[in-house]
């Protein structure tokens, strides 16, 4: 029998992906905002795709504050971006 792979859907684009293949981006008990690159950080998270027009959909639509119920700073979306833009180079 194959093992069943977590799925996830991305704020962006809202398509459903495997939780490997995306970024998590975690609201901490404490209320600040990371990434989860693990997947196993404690607090509430949500999903992106690692593409950068996702990110630009999310944002727009505000998709990230709504699931996370917080505001997201800025760096956390500049550094979402970066690593995004590392990771289509590598």
């Amino acid at each position: 029998m194959q093992k069943k792979i977590p799925q996830r859907q991305c704020m962006g684009c809202r398509e459903r992906k495997p939780k490997r293949d995306m970024i998590r981006v975690v609201r901490m008990t404490d209320g600040t905002v990371n990434l989860d690159f693990g997947g196993k950080m404690n607090g509430r998270g949500a999903y992106v795709c690692p593409d950068v027009e996702c990110l630009k959909k999310a944002r727009k639509s505000r998709a990230l504050e709504r699931c996370l119920e917080t505001e997201i700073p800025q760096e956390v979306y500049d550094r979402l971006e970066k690593e995004m833009e590392a990771g289509s180079r590598g």
